[in-house]
């Protein structure tokens, strides 16, 4: 009797759902791509799809009943994470748990949980669900200060306050950029720290935890522009950032692999953020290894072995992003592109624009970090987004 491919359901659709789809379908494994809009990503390499409201916690249930898979996999915030519980409790891997995507899924959660029940060195910080409580708090904090929503994604709705004035404005910004049905910010004292790290930490079913070399990254508008690896950090930074990831990823528990971010400053190391996914930062081990973050992302997931992670050199990533709204466009300058050496683009295929929507990025290799940088941002801006209306 031919044996049934195992079913996996990704929820949200996007860029790094597709890659992990096209990871997965290389092991023969049958992929359902879930998401809010018609031909996403990762739709377009999935055996099937649907298109449905993710908070919906009804239809949630109707397209599990539908597809019966054996492992759901999130990969967006804006998913009714109670019914991930109900999906577990009947048998369902949820990856990497469903405590972990519901306390991931909400800023608030992960924060608590990482300054309250685990001790790890954060930014002060502090809640609102008004304009008056931020301002309450906003004052209480100080001046610079970060607002974000408790539940976005890419960076959606976050700014830096600089005084008293702004506050308004960064309110009425992160309920635009607000994700799901949680009317909640935090806001957090400005680190003023000399780089930013993620930590790809791997958990596997059978094994140790596993870390992939530091990601450094560099962001616009909460949202990150460029990506490398190796980044620069010193060796005793580097141990206690991977201390503090495995001591958060263990609390969660699970299997499967998450971004953990890291402030560095020139004493201190403080925690950012945590994705129980891949994460967009780590988009560059595309390039820079043998095993991309998506493919470890599966296999510890599977429980598949990962006898070693070879590195390819320096590498960088840098973000091709639509600069308006459209639904008729054409993405134009592979030829030029790709004549930058030892340069890929990856094009995701997003069926609308936006200001700063993220439609692809380059990646590249180089002697150094600082010369893969420089290729995958040259790389990265020779191609052009054509806008027909």
């Amino acid at each position: 009797m031919k044996k049934m491919k195992t079913k996996i359901m990704i929820l949200g659709s996007g860029e790094l759902g597709k890659e992990f789809a096209i990871s997965a379908q290389r092991l023969g494994l049958h992929i359902i791509a879930v998401d809010n809009y018609l031909n996403a990503p990762a739709m377009q390499v999935a055996d099937e799809f649907e298109v449905i409201d993710m908070l919906n916690g009804n239809e949630l249930a109707r397209i599990v009943e539908k597809y019966k898979p054996q492992i759901i996999v999130p990969e967006i915030e804006a998913i009714r994470t109670e019914k991930l519980m109900e999906f577990e409790a009947q048998g369902i891997q949820v990856v990497p748990t469903a405590k972990a995507a519901h306390l991931t899924m909400n800023r608030d959660a992960i924060r608590n949980a990482a300054a309250h029940d685990l001790k790890l060195k954060t930014a002060q910080f502090f809640y609102a669900e008004s304009f008056e409580e931020l301002q309450t708090q906003s004052l209480k904090i100080g001046f610079p200060n970060v607002v974000k929503p408790v539940m976005s994604s890419s960076g959606k709705g976050q700014s830096v306050v600089k005084k008293e004035s702004d506050i308004k404005k960064a309110w009425d910004f992160a309920v635009a950029g607000m994700r799901g049905d949680k009317r909640k910010v935090i806001v957090e004292e400005f680190i003023s720290f000399e780089s930013e790290i993620t930590i790809l930490t791997i958990k596997q079913k059978k094994g140790p935890t596993l870390f992939v070399a530091p990601i450094g990254h560099r962001q616009e508008r909460g949202d990150y522009q460029e990506s490398w690896i190796p980044a620069r950090i010193k060796p005793q930074q580097l141990k206690k950032a991977q201390k503090m990831a495995q001591k958060i990823t263990d609390f969660l528990g699970g299997a499967g692999l998450f971004g953990v971010e890291f402030f560095l400053t020139q004493k201190e190391i403080y925690f950012s953020e945590l994705s129980p996914r891949p994460h967009d930062t780590g988009m560059v081990t595309l390039a820079s290894q043998n095993l991309s973050e998506f493919d470890l992302h599966l296999r510890s997931i599977l429980g598949l072995p990962i006898p070693e992670i070879n590195y390819l050199g320096p590498t960088a990533s840098a973000v091709i992003l639509a600069d308006q709204e459209s639904q008729n466009f054409e993405i134009t300058g592979l030829e030029k592109a790709l004549q930058v050496k030892s340069c890929e683009i990856r094009l995701f295929g997003k069926p609308s624009t936006r200001k700063y929507r993220r439609m692809g990025i380059a990646l590249a290799r180089g002697k150094t970090t600082n010369e893969a940088r420089k290729k995958a941002f040259q790389a990265a801006r020779k191609i052009k987004i054509q806008y027909a209306d």
